[in-house]
């Protein structure tokens, strides 16, 4: 497993550095709901492009969590983060507790937003069926994302989101990827960890509920936090924007300590290796 420094974007000059990882359906660009209303002067946000997708979308590797996070802790080298906090949606959530089970100390806050557990995600076969072969099914992904959103989002909302999947994921990559995060159990590299962390939940998502989160983050997150969005399903970066920035913000602000240890200036919006990919 060799680590290489993620695609990214970076916004923002705040001392308070993010990371933040989409999730299985979509690149970098899933935050972009989120892009206008952040604030810039108290953080500063890279958005990154795992393997398989975006501008990383050829690049080769395992397309585990593990490997995800090890590309997390590369990127935060090559900033020169040596302090951050992690913003992880979904199959994302899974990386970013990766990183906290790699480097604890490194990790000022933790933000899962329907973050997939530690304990991975086992799913009935008739699920999995659906899931497995949505990497070369289109209807499929259309499919999950309209259950995860409670069958409330507007077919040109769906329609948009899958086309973006399909542009933006390498089918085997994203295939691979399935693998890692709902059947991989870590939960004990991260059992009794003392990094405050704050799990963001979409009452309309029937899966990654705050049911299931409670009985999961809570007990492994010893500062460990359940916020509920009522309007929200599994994509709150598109769903509840505003809501998601006040909650995610409101606790990463909560420790008070403007110091990351060093890293380079940044602006907003500013790019990695002139094309958003960053060499590696």
């Amino acid at each position: 497993m060799t680590p290489f420094v993620l695609p990214h974007t970076l916004h923002g000059g705040g001392p308070h550095k993010v990371i933040a990882v989409h999730g299985w359906l979509a690149d970098r660009s899933a935050f972009d709901p989120v892009l206008p209303d952040l604030d810039r002067e108290a953080f500063q946000y890279a958005l990154v492009d795992l393997r398989g997708y975006g501008a990383a979308r050829a690049e080769p590797g395992a397309f585990t969590t593990a490997e995800g996070a090890a590309d997390v802790l590369a990127l935060a080298d090559r900033l020169g983060w040596q302090r951050l906090s992690l913003v992880g949606h979904s199959m994302g959530g899974s990386v970013a507790q990766r990183v906290v089970a790699a480097a604890p100390r490194r990790v000022r806050r933790l933000v899962g937003v329907s973050p997939v557990p530690a304990s991975g995600l086992p799913l009935p076969p008739p699920q999995w069926e659906l899931f497995s072969a949505a990497a070369h099914v289109p209807e499929n992904r259309r499919t999950i994302l309209d259950l995860t959103t409670g069958g409330r989002r507007p077919a040109a909302w769906l329609d948009r989101m899958v086309a973006r999947s399909l542009e933006r994921s390498e089918p085997g990559a994203f295939r691979a990827w399935l693998d890692s995060w709902a059947g991989e159990d870590f939960a004990g590299e991260v059992t009794g960890s003392a990094v405050p962390a704050l799990a963001v939940t979409g009452a309309l998502d029937p899966a990654l509920n705050a049911e299931l989160t409670r009985r999961t983050w809570l007990r492994w997150f010893a500062a460990g936090q359940v916020v509920e969005l009522p309007s929200a399903g599994h994509y709150a970066m598109d769903e509840t924007p505003l809501e998601l920035i006040r909650t995610v913000e409101d606790f990463l602000r909560a420790d008070g300590d403007d110091g990351d240890g060093g890293s380079p200036g940044g602006t907003d919006g500013a790019t990695a290796a002139g094309d958003g990919t960053a060499a590696g």
